[in-house]
């Protein structure tokens, strides 16, 4: 009996879900689209303590994926982009009282430039204390926008630099805007990260690709369970792969695990909103021949036990 209970344990493990969060400002009402206010703040620590929810440093997370092993349904990383002042002069005092470990994805040139709006190095250095440090690019650019050498330079000129002022060559990277293709995920990989972070709605499992880790965004006053219900979804995006020549969607084509008994899902488009489509054979495939609307889209397929998988095109 002890054996069968230690089995079903082990099976519903292999279902786990982690989640990665990522904010931006805190306390500052000047920027309302990526502020969370410190109430907010505080109440979602609250939160997670009330419920059982553990926050572990992402480089955790990233060995646990890398060994092979199940994550915990009850695991939450922490991770701020851009360096803003408004993260060491309100953020980091309530992250200190929680306990809760963090990364922090720093924007190069604005620190060394000196932008009166995000922090020193020595602000980032005594923040790394209590928590770790990523690499956000140095110019903070449309990637996708950019030639091969312009990448390649962004990686080498701020990761030099972070080894430099910080004593640290930085093992994560988060795509500026949440912005990227194949072609700069290739770049990105070729510079020896350890974990690369996307900012799709989606959540963590076993299977999910270190090169590709999904965060949802906790900016605002969202609903934070609803958030924390989000499951991975396996799937690959076969149509389409990268932005179309014309902006227009001809179809949507996505292999899913053919173990799902799922018969249809919803589709989103941004722009368009959600629509039922069919799963047959593990396969969704249907034909949209919808103009995308906005040059950064999200498409984002969801079962209705809420696991989704989300696919981002960005006009190059």
């Amino acid at each position: 009996m002890r054996l069968l209970f230690g089995l079903i344990a082990f099976a519903m493990s292999l279902f786990a879900d982690a989640h990665i969060f990522v904010y931006h400002r805190f306390g500052d009402s000047r920027h309302l689209s990526t502020n969370t206010s410190i109430e907010v703040l505080k109440k979602q620590f609250d939160y997670f303590k009330m419920h059982g929810f553990e926050v572990i440093p992402l480089s955790k997370l990233v060995k646990t994926l890398k060994a092979g092993q199940p994550v915990s349904d009850k695991w939450i990383v922490l991770t701020i982009d851009d360096s803003f002042k408004s993260f060491y002069t309100n953020g980091l005092p309530v992250f200190k009282a929680y306990g809760y470990p963090f990364t922090l994805f720093v924007y190069t040139k604005a620190t060394e430039a000196g932008y009166g709006d995000f922090m020193t190095w020595e602000q980032i250095n005594e923040a790394k204390r209590y928590g770790e440090l990523g690499f956000h690019s140095h110019t903070h650019p449309h990637m996708v926008s950019q030639s091969d050498e312009a990448l390649k330079k962004e990686f080498e000129v701020g990761c030099a630099l972070m080894q430099k002022r910080t004593g640290e060559i930085p093992k994560y990277f988060a795509y500026p805007y949440g912005e990227y293709d194949g072609r700069v995920q290739r770049i990105s990989k070729d510079f020896g990260f350890e974990a690369i972070i996307n900012q799709n709605v989606g959540a963590v499992s076993e299977a999910s690709n270190v090169y590709d880790l999904d965060r949802i965004a906790l900016t605002g006053d969202p609903n934070l369970k609803s958030k924390l219900m989000v499951k991975f979804l396996p799937a690959t995006w076969l149509e389409p792969s990268r932005w179309p020549k014309d902006g227009v969607i001809r179809k949507v084509r996505i292999e899913l695990n053919r173990l799902t008994h799922a018969k249809r899902a919803q589709l989103y488009v941004t722009g368009y909103g959600w629509q039922w489509v069919p799963i047959e054979n593990g396969i969704v495939d249907v034909t949209l021949n919808k103009p995308l609307k906005n040059r950064r889209s999200r498409l984002i397929l969801k079962l209705d036990n809420d696991k989704i998988s989300t696919k981002i095109l960005v006009k190059p």
